[in-house]
């Protein structure tokens, strides 16, 4: 909805000319401008997470949270599973 309305308002301006020539309209991207180096997957450069996408760096982050408590609470639990009880035996 802003970009339309800056779009209207530069129409306007350009109606406004008194310039015989054409006047080029320029179309700014706003955010989308890239800045600095470009961001690679994860897989293409895994020892530098500075140059991975954001994506890629909160999946790979996350991932790795999990395993480290998971880890740690396997640790601490001793690793044990669901331990099967015996059957009772009956005595007479």
């Amino acid at each position: 909805m802003a970009s339309l309305v800056r779009r209207a308002a530069s129409l306007t301006r350009v109606g406004l000319s008194s310039s015989n020539t054409p006047i080029q309209l320029i179309h700014r991207r706003g955010l989308a401008d890239h800045h600095g180096p470009p961001k690679v997957d994860f897989w293409k450069d895994p020892m530098n997470p500075a140059k991975w996408k954001e994506e890629h760096f909160v999946i790979v982050s996350l991932s790795g949270w999990g395993l480290l408590f998971y880890g740690g609470y396997k640790l601490f639990t001793g690793g044990k599973g669901k331990k099967e009880e015996e059957p009772i035996k009956a005595s007479h």
